[in-house]
């Protein structure tokens, strides 16, 4: 490693065990500050929904707050932010996780909070009805009634993908939600929520043995449940170029966006990270390859982003996925100008290289992304266990930083020769009721 990258390290040690029940354990002391962050990871998200079930792994998220064995319903709240703490939990295709984070002196306060929710959530048919009420809601308002709500995230996949763990909408459809049962609930705790299924994660000011003694009393009578296999993910590289079209009565614009087929984020992670780099050098910021074209010189774009990843964060996901362009443009621009400009500059990236200046600018923003991310303790500590439970090494969450820095002009060259544009899956969003 250079010495840039070893600057660039996370030094904080990392311990880890097992307990009888199959829960893994990383503990990630740093006695710097008086606060400690617990996070509970389960390994399963959006693609692991069965069909006729979609959005039920969010639907569950949302039930886990509901109160459990010995915590009535909102107890839970009042006892971290009773305490100091904050809380919450999120969704994600490959993971559930919930998380607190307080003063160091209530650690077995949370500790007990996520042992009793994992052992016994309160799954009624009241809590159940309630919270399907609630998801709903949350979908009209950030979907339905909101402009380009499921553009593209959540349409784009169905063209991009094959498989129903990868086309199908993860905040699930009112049919599905609203046909959910407490036996569903039930199958779906018994089956995903398993301790062996989880990752426990405890960053901060910690002492390693008095919080492993702390994780046994609470965590360890928690009964084992089988573990499910990992959904089958992964899907064969398309041979040909995909497009579908989407009406928005909302949308003041049209907008294009384009998915592409990277690297296997886990087996192929080294040559993932020069496309991650690629995304960056192609749209973050005012000197960004396509902030420039499409914005400043050609003015066919009102804005643009690139990202890798669902959800944008490229660090936290299994195969398959994609390297996402989207393109806000006037409605006098035509779609397929849009779209050649967009391969064009990719393919000048491809032919041509990167200049090694450029993309250590684009290093250096990466980087210090990363490394402000685990400035605090929980941030830290949800790093340390997203990179543990797909990545299967805590570790890697301190070394991503360093592992940028190492990405080759070549790589990255690399990277923009696998985006072609005959395999790529095009979304076009019609604007047909917003400004004229």
């Amino acid at each position: 490693m250079t010495a840039a990258g070893a600057e660039l390290t996370l030094r904080h040690p990392v311990e880890r065990f097992s307990l009888d029940n199959g829960l893994r354990v990383v503990l990630a002391p740093d006695r710097s500050v008086p606060v400690v962050a617990v996070s509970v990871f389960y390994d399963v998200g959006m693609r692991n929904e069965p069909e006729g079930r979609t959005g039920f792994a969010h639907l569950f998220e949302h039930m886990m707050f509901q109160g459990s064995a010995h915590v009535p319903k909102m107890e839970h709240a009042r006892l971290v932010q009773a305490a100091g703490g904050t809380f919450n939990g999120s969704t994600h295709q490959d993971y559930t996780n919930y998380f607190e984070a307080l003063p160091a002196e209530a650690l077995e306060r949370a500790l007990f909070l996520e042992a009793d929710r994992m052992a016994a959530p309160a799954i009624t048919e009241e809590n159940l009805r309630n919270q399907i009420d609630v998801v709903k809601e949350e979908i009209r308002v950030n979907v339905l009634n909101r402009p380009y709500g499921a553009f593209p995230w959540l349409q784009l996949p169905q063209i991009a993908f094959e498989s129903f763990a990868n086309t199908h909408d993860g905040y699930g459809s009112f049919v599905d939600l609203e046909s959910s049962t407490v036996d569903d609930a039930a199958d779906f705790f018994s089956t995903y929520y398993a301790p062996g299924n989880a990752v426990l994660c405890i960053g901060g000011d910690l002492d390693v043995a008095e919080t492993e003694e702390l994780v046994r009393r609470w965590f360890g009578p928690v009964p084992a449940r089988p573990v499910p296999p990992l959904p089958p993910t992964g899907e064969p590289s398309p041979t040909g170029p995909r497009r579908g079209e989407v009406e928005d009565r909302l949308a003041p614009a049209p907008a294009v966006a384009v998915g592409w087929r990277v690297p296997d984020p886990v087996g192929d992670l080294d040559t993932y990270l020069g496309t991650v780099l690629l995304s960056e050098l192609l749209s973050e910021g005012d000197a960004s390859r396509l902030e420039r074209r499409l914005i400043h010189d050609d003015r066919i774009a009102i804005a643009q982003s690139s990202y890798v990843g669902l959800f944008g964060d490229p660090f936290d996901v299994r195969d398959a996925t994609l390297l996402t362009t989207q393109v806000h443009h006037p409605a006098a621009v035509g779609v397929d100008t849009v779209l050649a400009a967009v391969h064009e500059e990719i393919a000048k990236v491809a032919q041509d290289g990167v200049p090694a200046d450029e993309l250590a600018r684009v290093q250096a923003r990466t980087e210090a992304q990363l490394l402000r991310q685990a400035d605090s303790v929980l941030g830290r500590t949800l790093g340390f266990a997203a990179a543990e439970l797909i990545h299967g090494r805590a570790e890697l969450a301190g070394e991503l930083a360093a592992r940028l820095a190492a990405v080759t002009p070549e790589q990255v060259q690399a990277a923009a020769r696998g985006l072609d544009p005959d395999t790529a899956a095009v979304l076009e969003l019609r604007a047909t009721g917003g400004a004229k």
